[in-house]
């Protein structure tokens, strides 16, 4: 089976839940995680720290550049995602479709490359 990752986006301005509307959404994500451990196709998955905890490394030059902060200035980032196991595209289409209904959020879908 090919793997995928399900990562979860946000947009600056857009309101994250908090409160009782944030527990909701984590027993939500942790059904759905307990689902997918059950059905045999997890393979990692998390949720990350808000982007202000980023660290940049750039190793590329003789000296390393190590800078606070991320990569590039934006307005979306990855909030978490998982790394699940599914026979085809669909199959992963259908089960981020049941991610984004957990976690209340846009998921995007991506391959891992075959190797």
């Amino acid at each position: 089976m090919t793997q995928y990752m399900l990562s979860v986006h946000h947009v600056e301005g857009e309101p994250l839940p908090e409160g009782e509307d944030m527990q909701r959404m984590f027993r939500q994500v942790d059904a759905f995680n307990q689902k997918a451990m059950d059905a045999g196709i997890w393979v990692f998955g998390g949720g990350l720290e808000d982007m202000s905890a980023t660290t940049t490394v750039d190793g590329t030059g003789a000296e390393p550049i190590i800078t606070d902060g991320p990569f590039a200035e934006s307005k979306e980032w990855m909030g978490g995602f998982w790394v699940l196991e599914a026979p085809d595209l669909d199959a992963a289409l259908k089960l981020a479709v049941e991610a984004s209904a957990a976690c209340e959020g846009r998921v995007q879908v991506r391959p891992f490359q075959a190797v």
